[in-house]
This record gives C-alpha cells, structure tokens and sequence, in this order.
C-alpha cells in the first residue's frame, strides 16, 4: 500500500475527519428539514442544534472589551499656529523646503 501523504502543518487524524463527517451530515440533515424536503422531531433538531454546539464556534458570543482612547481630540480647534507648530514635519516637501499652508 502506497504511504500517505500529509500536507504541511494540516495532519489529518482519523479523528479529525469522522468529527467532520459528522458535523456535514448533521448541517445537511437540518438543511433538508429546513427546506421542507424531510421531517425532524422537535427533540432531533434539538439535539441536532446541541452538537453543532460542541463542534462549530458560536461567533455570536464574541464581544468587545475595553476602551478606545482618542488622542489629540479637543473641543477647541487649533489656530494655524498652533496647527503649523505641531504639524510642520509633515509639511515638508521632498525639496526640503515647508510648504505654506495658506
């Protein structure tokens, strides 16, 4: 018998693909129900719904934590003093020389 290959950094295990197998036939089986095409009771979708818990991440239970801290935000806006003063690296052209900014 011929070896195996194994694609780099994804070793398949029997495992693996029976849990995949199985998580296909279930998505199917609810496709189907879903579609009118077979019938389920209420205690297999239930049941149906439980394992795909356990196999696929729920994405909706993801939320966001922390606080988002704006920098150089005032209420009051700068003059163009102000404004050339703090910003004026950013004014030069490639010559060297600043650009006006009027």
């Amino acid at each position: 018998m011929p070896a195996r290959k194994v694609r780099s950094g994804k070793a398949w295990t029997p495992e693996k693909v029976r849990e995949r197998i199985r998580t296909t036939l279930i998505v199917r089986r609810l496709t189907k129900h879903v579609l009118g095409k077979i019938e389920m009771s209420a205690s297999q979708v239930t049941a149906a719904l439980g394992l795909l818990k356990k196999t696929i991440p729920d994405l909706s239970a993801i939320e966001h934590t922390g606080e988002i801290v704006h920098r150089d935000v005032t209420d009051q806006p700068l003059t163009a003093e102000q404004w050339e003063t703090q910003y004026a690296d950013r004014l030069e052209t490639p010559g060297g020389a600043p650009e006006s900014a009027h």
